[in-house]
């Protein structure tokens, strides 16, 4: 810390001398490629990092990218580790090297200045166990058995939308943004546009669970808007979007209410791909239909377990 308290008191200024238009902003620039809950981490990354080098006179915003250099980068490095977890410090240099980055590829600084900059040593995460877990066939009944017990418009609402979630193994951010327009029963296709990096894609809902969607829709109705709606204490539908807060409370709840192990909407997209790898589906379909941008990304959500790895060795021919 001693370090970059000579940087502020000594060095060069590093705020922005006047304001300047957002696609000029490396940050801004480097944080609208992301999505909508990574927008908000990074963002919060790169303020404490702005406000690290200038003593909380910056932010994100406001603060100069393109003026640092190794000796800025390397003590917020050491900054941070005095401070916080290597898991965090990896991801808010990371935050760092993409904001540097775009200063450069917008000619803001040069590229070896930005190369010098971005060169930090790496930071070694320690393992740890695999977080989440698979949801079992009979934990799923026993949610959707809670959502069953009566046809109020917030059951039928909370059954599609564990459907979707176990079905398609899409992640709440896509879930909340689905429009009716994205749902075709007649096929089971539901289209994700604009995903995780802006990507589009095609899920597939098997045939048995669309009629717990259309259950829904006969409520809700066919008016264009967001396919999943809020239901208010009075039972009835607002046609407004969800937000991934309320997916996540949904999901405690009815798993509460079941009374079986927490879990979370992630725990659905992790099931979902373990369903598919343990049915011997190839990882490059399973990564298509997740939406992942490597294989290795799928992989790492298997969540067979020991089991299944004691039944696979029991296959082997001696």
């Amino acid at each position: 810390m001693d370090d970059l308290q000579q940087f502020i008191e000594e060095g060069e200024p590093l705020r922005l001398l006047e304001p300047v238009p957002l696609t000029q902003q490396p940050a801004a620039v480097y944080l609208a490629s992301l999505g909508k809950t990574s927008q908000v981490t990074m963002r919060q990354a790169l303020d404490h990092i702005a406000a690290l080098l200038t003593n909380g006179s910056c932010d994100a915003l406001t603060l100069d990218w393109s003026k640092l250099r190794y000796h800025h980068t390397a003590a917020v490095r050491s900054a941070l580790l005095a401070r916080l977890a290597p898991a965090t410090v990896a991801k808010m240099l990371c935050a760092l090297r993409r904001t540097l980055q775009e200063a450069w590829r917008l000619g803001l600084m040069s590229h070896e200045d930005y190369a010098r900059a971005a060169d930090l040593p790496r930071i070694d995460v320690p393992k740890k166990n695999l977080k989440g877990r698979a949801i079992a066939s009979d934990e799923l009944a026993a949610m959707l058995h809670e959502c069953q017990k009566s046809d109020t418009p917030l059951n039928l609402r909370d059954a599609a939308l564990i459907v979707i979630l176990r079905g398609t193994g899409i992640r709440r951010e896509e879930l909340v943004n689905l429009q009716l327009k994205d749902y075709h029963p007649d096929t089971g296709i539901i289209e994700v546009i604009a995903g995780k990096r802006d990507k589009d894609r095609i899920v597939y809902l098997a045939g048995k669970l669309v009629p717990v969607v259309e259950s829904w829709l006969q409520v809700r109705g066919r008016e264009p808007g967001p396919l999943l709606c809020p239901v208010n204490r009075f039972g009835r539908v607002q046609l407004k979007a969800l937000t991934p807060d309320t997916v996540y409370k949904v999901v405690r709840k009815l798993a509460a209410n079941a009374q079986i192990e927490r879990c979370s909407p992630h725990d659905f997209r992790r099931t979902f791909c373990t369903d598919l790898l343990a049915a011997n589906v190839d990882p490059f379909t399973v990564q298509q239909l997740a939406g992942h941008s490597s294989p290795s990304t799928t992989t790492r959500y298997d969540r067979r377990g020991e089991e299944t790895k004691r039944a696979a060795v029991q296959k082997l021919e001696f």
